[in-house]
């Protein structure tokens, strides 16, 4: 695919591409905005024509017209590359070898599943009495229905197999794109159909609810896993929502399809929904391109609980806030809060809960903690999710919350073992891939390595695309003289060295906290034997 984004490197200009997202002024050879990320005054955010990639100074971003496009739209590599490709007038296919094949019928699983959602909405114009649920019983505006592309699937048994066989789609089409049933008829019949889309809009398939009580079908009905449809990925609203999310920088995730659209028409357009409320890591990378506030509209039953649990547990590993809407007025729901009252339901979604303290409330309730067995209990499962949190300052509040609610003493809190503890999730992920993130220091100290004349013996600076290295240099130390930068060079290996210090650090405490675990005494003391070392060298260098 090397070939692929050459050529759409070629046809779009970086400027035209993030000029669609953010304002951009000419400064120069340059182009100058406001940071889509950052709160920044004066203009951080830099594009270079010449080298044709982009750098924000306020959020330590940077990259080319692919990473952008995946940084704004919360998107993969690949959505990013046929995003771009459709803008530029490139056929992916051309350059996809043995993947051309299945290219085409990618694509021919796409047309479908547009013409199937035409066709739905077709259907719901001409019924008078589905537009009567629609419209009345579900209370959704003409706005919504547009919006979320909402139809209707017809009673008939193979009205829309009939539909797509006459456009020149083909059976194993129909099928792959997952619009037929066993008996190869319509998956959705008699039901209100709602578009699933990928986060660029394209239709991947559908949920559909059922009109009329039927107490032999399910209420809701959902494409299975195909080709385009990963229920595990996929995020519902994702593509309607994420304007909002980055304009707000938070998330609302909501149980159900029907509490997302609702959602949207009372004003909190920030919603989206899991499939199931099972949040995965796939789930939380997407967000984390778009922002690390997370609100969680869960129930508070076992299910609710649960996807808490799971959520928390990973949220620690990308730097995410994980917190809880719990205000529902009484209401079971934030469907049913919205139609109560949207006012309250936009007001509950600014007053938000820490989501580690909704859950240890709920843990008292499960336990009781008048016994020894609910004491411990409680005990244990507080211990295993405060474990979790990377932040020192954030476990340790955590810890005197649960030492202090217990009546123990902190020290017999972290002295309490576990048993079967959680497999601890690996630490210093990368949002779009499996490094750590490069400092904002790193990099600028890379630059004048590379671009200032500064030199510095035994230092490796690490590996940055040199065009952005060279973006870098130019906006922040052209200008400054020799020793200027030299000077410079020298406070950021400072700082440099103090970040990797703590960042060994870190992994050599993790190492110890494994090594305790396996009861494996020797490995520990060596491993302490680093640390000492380690803190010795960080004492002399300071």
């Amino acid at each position: 695919m090397e070939d692929a984004k050459e050529e759409i490197r070629a046809r779009l200009a970086v400027e035209d591409v993030i000029g669609q997202y953010i304002e951009l002024k000419r400064a120069g050879r340059n182009f100058k905005g406001h940071s889509p990320w950052g709160t920044d005054r004066t203009p951080s955010f830099m594009v270079s024509p010449e080298k044709g990639i982009w750098h924000d100074f306020s959020s330590n971003k940077g990259g080319d017209i692919f990473t952008f496009v995946m940084e704004m739209e919360g998107c993969t590599f690949r959505e990013a590359l046929e995003k771009l490709a459709q803008q530029a007038g490139v056929e992916l296919k051309r350059y996809s070898g043995d993947d051309k094949k299945q290219a085409q019928h990618k694509q021919r699983l796409y047309e479908a599943l547009e013409l199937a959602t035409k066709y739905f909405q077709y259907c719901l114009t001409k019924n008078k009495d589905v537009m009567k649920y629609v419209f009345y019983k579900r209370n959704l505006n003409k706005g919504t229905v547009q919006k979320f592309r909402i139809g209707y699937a017809p009673k008939s048994g193979r009205a829309l197999v009939d539909f797509l066989t006459k456009r020149g789609f083909t059976k194993k089409e129909i099928e792959d794109a997952g619009l037929v049933n066993r008996f190869g008829g319509d998956l959705f019949k008699g039901r209100m159909t709602v578009p699933l889309m990928d986060v660029g809009g394209r239709v991947i398939g559908f949920t559909a609810r059922i009109i009329e009580k039927d107490d032999n079908s399910p209420k809701y009905l959902n494409t299975p896993e195909t080709l385009l449809y990963n229920k595990g990925r996929h995020i519902f609203g994702l593509s309607q929502a994420k304007d909002a999310i980055r304009r707000s920088e938070f998330v609302v995730v909501v149980e159900g399809n029907m509490d997302v659209i609702s959602s949207h028409q009372a004003g909190v357009c920030e919603a989206v929904a899991t499939a199931g409320t099972a949040m995965t890591e796939m789930h939380l990378k997407s967000f984390a391109r778009m922002t690390n506030d997370i609100r969680l509209a869960y129930d508070g039953d076992e299910a609710g609980v649960k996807a808490a649990e799971r959520a928390i547990s990973m949220a620690s590993k990308f730097g995410i806030y994980l917190s809880v809407i719990d205000d529902y007025h009484g209401c079971k729901d934030a469907d049913e809060l919205i139609q109560k009252d949207p006012a309250l339901w936009q007001k509950a979604t600014q007053s938000c809960r820490p989501a580690l303290e909704w859950l240890l409330e709920k843990y008292e309730i499960r336990f009781n903690l008048r016994t020894e067995k609910g004491f411990s209990e409680y005990a244990s499962e507080a211990k295993r999710l405060i474990e979790d949190i990377e932040d020192a300052v954030l476990r340790e509040k955590y810890e005197r919350m649960v030492s202090e609610r217990l009546g123990i003493s902190l020290e017999a809190f972290r002295a309490k073992k576990v048993a079967a503890p959680k497999k601890k999730l690996r630490k210093n992920v990368a949002v779009q891939g499996e490094k750590s993130a490069i400092s904002r220091a790193e990099k600028n100290l890379a630059a004048l390595l590379k671009f200032g004349g500064v030199a510095l013996e035994g230092f490796d600076p690490v590996e940055v695309d040199e065009a952005e290295l060279s973006l870098i240099y130019d906006e922040l130390y052209k200008e400054l003289g020799a020793g200027e930068r030299e000077k410079e060079a020298q406070s950021l290996l400072i700082k440099v060295e103090q970040e990797r210090m703590k960042q060994e650090r870190e992994e050599l405490a993790e190492a110890i906290r494994v090594a305790e675990e396996a009861e494996d005494d020797e490995k520990v003391d060596e491993l302490m034997r680093q640390l000492q070392a380690l803190d010795k060298k960080s004492r002399k260098n300071r």
